[in-house]
């Protein structure tokens, strides 16, 4: 299992990689088919009001957060280039551009 951690503007996101032989959580919306490697990440966006109070570059923000969209991928190559354009895409959401979101991949056991 790979943990997959973006790092920008005081704060951090990390989703999970399952890698072939692992078994990923099962939950409403996970993909049906058996793919090797399954990507399960929060998604989240800025709102005006309610949601978690959050600081983004010293600046309290209200974001909200939507279910955790399984992606079921091929090959490893694949899932970390889905993984990494994710974790970006969701700092760009609450106003982080992607080139200042630094990645991390750390091995675990399940």
């Amino acid at each position: 299992m790979l943990l997959i951690s973006g790092h920008g503007g005081g704060t951090a996101l990390t989703g999970t990689l399952y890698e072939r032989g692992e078994t990923p959580p099962t939950f409403r919306g996970a993909p049906n088919e058996k793919a090797p490697y399954v990507w399960v990440c929060d998604e989240f966006y800025e709102v005006e009001s309610g949601g978690s109070v959050t600081t983004i570059d010293g600046q309290e923000i209200h974001v909200a957060f939507e279910s955790p969209m399984p992606r079921g991928f091929e090959t490893k190559e694949q899932a970390l280039a889905a993984a990494e354009e994710h974790v970006r895409t969701q700092f760009a959401r609450v106003g982080v551009p992607a080139t200042e979101v630094r990645i991390e991949v750390e091995h675990t056991e399940p």
